[in-house]
């Protein structure tokens, strides 16, 4: 079980943001992954997509990680954002790019 952590901790930690998604930034295979890879699209955020789906041991490791049932899961410079419904609420509030521009990740169309 620590081998799948220590992966899962060495990506939060090495990439300023790091989506857990199901299938891959240019093809997602749900549908809260996909709308999640449009945001951060929108927004011009440089991101790595990690494919949950490559492994089942990956899948439950990162839900243990987090504590967090669900995938997709953003983190932002090793902080755990949250899953579809928070990235899509900070979105349409405005927050995201803030959060991201306060986080000091570059975003398009940021102040």
């Amino acid at each position: 079980m620590s081998g799948i952590n220590d992966y899962i901790d060495s990506e939060v930690k090495s990439n300023d943001v790091v989506l857990f998604m199901k299938g891959t930034p240019g093809f997602p295979q749900c549908g809260f992954s996909g709308q999640v890879v449009q945001i951060l699209d929108y927004i011009g955020a440089d991101y790595k997509g990690v494919n949950v789906l490559d492994s089942a041991e990956l899948r439950q490791g990162i839900k243990d990680y987090s504590n967090w049932p669900t995938i997709p899961q953003l983190y932002v410079k090793g902080e755990f954002v949250g899953g579809c419904d928070i990235v899509r609420e900070m979105f349409q509030a405005g927050e995201l790019q803030t959060f991201l521009v306060e986080k000091g990740v570059s975003v398009k169309g940021a102040a």
